[in-house]
């Protein structure tokens, strides 16, 4: 067992036995490729669909590894988490699958088609206050009355073992990368990614993609330890969320670096996605194309897998549409 202090570090053994177990469970994703996007910014990115995958997300990898992992006895209490929406709809999608109950404390200002989502999946949706306090404190009331097994939305060695399996999907079906670009808001995709690369593609740098308005994570990285924002505010309603020990522990040890982009250059990468290649993302997914192409100089000449995260947008309120 690799450990740090009394936290389970996991290892490329627990990814391999992750993608097993979820097979019956997630999509393997396609990877899309676009001649427009090479030409402007002199790369060849591939992009790893993951609003593509089951629940639209690729938090079904994680939430589906920690679900299909208890023993039948944890099962019985069910599963509990806070999730500004992805992770909680993806554990509602997995408890589903198994049949035990779901309890999602989701902040008041998530998006309705999060929020349906969960609901539809047969997940129960708590409310609370939209700030990381707020969020943990109702939570904590809710695993008291309920005994349900906590599975963090990325701080956890079995949801980061799962999310893990993404990028290894990726490798086997691309060979070498000169470099990988995910979303960094709490970390489980990201240190997914740096779990993966660092055991079979360490010559790939990792680069974590953040908006500028919720920038914890990348100015943590400058520091050399865990800034935390409590409410940022950023379109991007995936990222918000800040850095934990376990997450910390993978950006701190492999991720080349983090780089941003404002409101506006996420919106219009992601309008321009929409636009070129035809598919339905969120605003969080758009993060990684935004940072290519304001950094062309980093990527240039370069084989870039990029991994769009998730599809969970809320068609009635487009971030281009003003009214």
């Amino acid at each position: 067992m690799n450990q740090t202090s009394d936290m389970y570090i996991p290892t490329f053994d627990d990814v391999t036995a992750a993608h097993e177990r979820i097979k019956p469970y997630v999509h393997r994703t396609p990877i899309l490729t676009s001649t427009y996007f090479n030409n402007l910014t002199g790369a060849q990115l591939f992009f790893k669909c993951e609003n593509f995958q089951k629940a639209g997300v690729f938090k079904a990898r994680g939430a589906s590894n920690a679900v299909f992992g208890l023993d039948d006895e944890q099962a019985k209490k069910g599963v509990a988490t806070h999730s500004s929406g992805n992770h909680g709809l993806s554990l509602s999608y997995a408890a589903g699958r198994r049949g035990i109950k779901a309890t999602v404390v989701m902040p008041s200002t998530a998006p309705q088609a999060k929020k349906d989502a969960v609901r539809g999946y047969g997940g129960t949706i708590v409310e609370c206050e939209p700030s990381t306090s707020s969020r943990e404190a109702v939570f904590a009331e809710v695993v008291a009355s309920t005994g349900a097994d906590f599975i963090h939305p990325y701080n956890d060695h079995r949801v980061i073992a799962g999310q893990a399996t993404c990028s290894k999907e990726m490798i086997e079906d691309l060979g070498n990368l000169d470099a990988v670009v995910a979303p960094i808001g709490g970390g489980g995709m990201i240190s997914g990614t740096c779990l993966t690369l660092s055991n079979i593609a360490p010559q790939t740098k990792i680069y974590a993609a953040e908006p500028l308005n919720a920038d914890d994570a990348c100015r943590s990285f400058k520091a050399g330890h865990i800034i935390a924002d409590d409410a940022p505010d950023t379109i991007a309603d995936g990222l918000k969320v800040p850095l934990k020990e376990l997450t910390w522990h993978f950006v701190s040890n492999y991720v080349t670096d983090i780089l941003t982009a404002t409101e506006d250059e996420i919106i219009d990468s992601m309008k321009l996605m929409w636009k070129r290649m035809k598919i339905v993302m969120e605003p969080s997914s758009a993060v990684p194309l935004a940072i290519i192409l304001k950094n062309k100089d980093i990527f240039a000449g370069k084989r870039v897998g990029v991994i769009i995260t998730g599809g969970n947008v809320d068609l009635d309120k487009l971030p281009w549409n003003k009214n």
